[in-house]
């Protein structure tokens, strides 16, 4: 019923590079570098309070963990969720829904990080004194070297994803390793700074009429926590952090060793929880409450200074080096997103024509390299062009906020499948019935999600772009499946009975 007995991929990822690939993807340094662009949009900053939003977020993810924690031991093969979702529900709504919900919108995902990954370099350019890396930084101001830098590091990431795979993987966790040092030196920096270093900072911007003390008093309101103005913040955290823990799960027939099946994505979870808890609470101990929220609204910082976790712990270090290094940790952790967003996505395209939902030939796998080189091409080519329309069309990397929404249904999808999955298959006992609500949980928290994105699309990236991209992925999902149904038919293969049996590894 497959394209061939085996994937043609190799063993090759360890435990540990499982936790990093996971936490990898889970987008920390951009969320620490773009929190701004969303305080910015909202109605009100009174009483949203990041650290307890994290924790919110990061207690509401605590069923999908369960989920991905049970389900990898039961089904641990190329494109993870994927596998499970479509022998559950079958082949129709399985495949549509992935294609639409991840193996397509991972792309504008790999496009936003792009240029988050454009901006972090012309922040940290122009936080060192490079006052031509300003254009970077700033949305607009230089769409066509916005698009080029962001289109060369895509290029350049999956070119050495084709030739050399191994490597692409072992980069992920130096990135990362690199990454988490940075996070460490600059809450150091920040606390060993404190309130007097986060004074001297703004005065050294040269803003006029800005100070420390006309930052603080523009805050508006007394309290430090706000429920319903924290939850109003909850989808910033589902956007970039706490739902994707797919990324270990889709390379399943790659992990090596059970801690790398079993334990990847509680331990995740954790490390990125205080990964994106941790710099928060350190702006709040330092900055104080009412000046982090008041700078990260304020449009004059954020805007055309590029005010975040980093460039505060930059500014107040004063010192050359550890500004490098600084910023070296924020692009390099924001690069590795998207180098295991491409490994990722190429993981789906190979696992979905696998099972011959796809064209055969994106199943390709190279024997000389070892990777799928014409699932790897198609998705540069499109990762590019959505670039290219944030960049020219919006000017703005939230332009592409909106088509997240796309995985926070297919995440709905993928609980519901789990109970499906355990009625049907677990024998009784605590792990059926620990799988069962753990993803009724998880269908309620996304269905949430789901409903914050379009109720507030102004916040949420809600534009033509977003929204045209998801209606013309799951209708190009449904002509797929029928074209490619009638496509084996006529070859002798039934596609249905396909989403009956789990892939070979």
């Amino acid at each position: 019923m497959f394209i061939r007995e085996s994937t043609g991929l190799v063993k090759n990822v360890s435990f540990l590079d499982s936790i990093a690939i996971n936490v990898s993807y889970m987008s920390i340094g951009a969320a620490l570098a773009l929190i701004g662009f969303t305080m910015l949009a909202l109605p009100s900053v009174t009483g949203v309070n990041l650290v307890y939003g994290s924790a919110i977020a990061a207690g509401l993810a605590i069923p999908q963990v369960i989920v991905y924690s049970v389900m990898q031991r039961r089904v641990s093969r190329t494109g993870g969720d994927y596998v499970w979702l479509s022998r559950s529900l079958g082949g129709f709504l399985g495949s549509t829904i992935t294609l639409m919900g991840i193996t397509l919108e991972t792309m504008p995902y790999l496009a936003l990080i792009a240029l988050s990954a454009v901006f972090a370099i012309g922040s940290v350019g122009a936080t060192m004194g490079y006052s031509g890396f300003s254009s970077l930084a700033v949305s607009g101001a230089s769409p066509l070297y916005q698009f080029l830098v962001g289109s060369a590091i895509v290029a350049g990431l999956i070119g050495l994803n084709i030739v050399r795979p191994r490597m692409g993987f072992k980069i992920i966790s130096l990135f990362w390793a690199i990454g988490v040092i940075s996070v460490v030196l600059s809450v150091l920096v920040l606390l060993s700074a404190g309130k007097q270093g986060v004074v001297n900072y703004i005065t050294s911007l040269n803003i006029a009429n800005t100070s420390y003390s006309s930052v603080t008093n523009s805050y508006q309101g007394s309290t430090d926590f706000s429920l319903a103005a924290t939850l109003l913040v909850l989808p910033f955290f589902a956007l970039f952090s706490y739902p994707w823990f797919n990324a270990a799960p889709s390379v399943g027939s790659e992990l090596k060793g059970r801690r790398a099946v079993g334990w990847n994505t509680p331990v995740s979870l954790l490390i990125a929880f205080l990964m994106l808890t941790v710099p928060f609470a350190t702006m709040y101990y330092v900055g104080g409450f009412a000046f982090t929220n008041a700078a990260l609204s304020n449009p004059v910082l954020v805007l055309d200074h590029s005010f975040n976790f980093w460039t505060l712990a930059m500014g107040v270090s004063n010192n050359f080096f550890l500004q490098l290094i600084i910023g070296l940790g924020w692009v390099l952790l924001t690069v590795a997103v998207l180098a295991f967003g491409i490994i990722t996505i190429s993981r789906y395209i190979l696992a979905q024509a696998f099972d011959r939902f796809l064209p055969d030939k994106l199943a390709y796998v190279s024997p000389k390299y070892g990777s799928p080189v014409a699932a790897h091409l198609l998705d540069l080519v499109i990762t590019v062009v959505l670039i290219g329309l944030a960049s020219f069309l919006y000017g703005t990397i939230s332009s592409l906020y909106g088509a997240v929404v796309a995985s926070m249904i297919y995440f709905a999808f993928v609980g519901a499948a789990a109970v499906i999955y355990a009625v049907r298959r677990e024998p009784p006992g605590r792990t059926r019935l620990l799988l069962v609500i753990a993803g009724l949980l998880q269908v309620l928290v996304f269905v949430y999600l789901t409903y914050e994105f379009f109720a507030y699309p102004l916040i949420w990236g809600g534009n033509k772009l977003a929204y045209g991209y998801i209606a013309v992925t799951f209708v190009a999902g449904i002509i797929i499946y029928l074209v490619s149904k009638k496509r084996q038919a006529n070859k002798g293969i039934d596609l249905s009975l396909t989403f009956k049996e789990i892939p070979p590894e």
